[in-house]
């Protein structure tokens, strides 16, 4: 089921998440529901909050190239965490499904190590690279209440702002 995506301002998108503490196929199914409306969107990310859901789950898939004949790798991640960063950095421009046909290059750590649950319950952890690290960060920095925005300055950050209010705006009026 596709489920509607927050826009910023939206005072949800900066509250820090709550730990899942039981796997239960309610959430397993709110992670399929991500993963259409990843799809759907279409996107590369997607965490729970987004979706106005207040508990710490994303799901990403950076492989999603048809063309290429590369197939789907979608990821369910429970409770991700970083636990190890590299001191080598990657610039990527970074969009976000709340923040709509907005994009600015944000810097990152190029490899991430992330432990996380997967939708079986079992834990899990692996090493990230370029896009996926990129991704996996942005994604768990939703849990924590922060947009890629809050990587840039205070000027590029509020125009960013006033486009999604204008934004917001024009779609309440329909």
């Amino acid at each position: 089921m596709l489920r509607p995506i927050l826009i910023h301002p939206d005072p949800r998108l900066k509250k820090v998440c709550d730990p899942v503490s039981d796997l239960s196929d309610d959430l397993r199914a709110l992670a399929d529901d991500m993963l259409e409306t990843m799809y759907d969107a279409p996107g590369i990310g997607l965490a729970a909050p987004q979706i106005g859901v207040m508990d710490r789950l994303i799901v990403l898939d950076c492989a999603k190239d048809e063309e290429a004949g590369e197939p789907p790798r979608p990821l369910v991640m429970f409770n991700p965490e970083v636990v190890a960063a590299s001191d080598e950095k990657n610039v990527y421009e970074e969009g976000c499904l709340s923040i709509p046909d907005q994009f600015a290059e944000v810097t990152r750590p190029k490899v991430v190590e992330v432990t996380w649950i997967d939708r079986d319950g079992n834990e899990q952890s692996d090493t990230f690279d370029g896009l996926w690290a990129t991704c996996v960060q942005h994604e768990i920095d939703h849990l924590n209440g922060k947009l890629f925005i809050d990587y840039l300055g205070p000027m590029k950050r509020q125009l960013i702002t006033r486009k999604m209010q204008k934004l917001k705006r024009e779609k309440a009026r329909g």
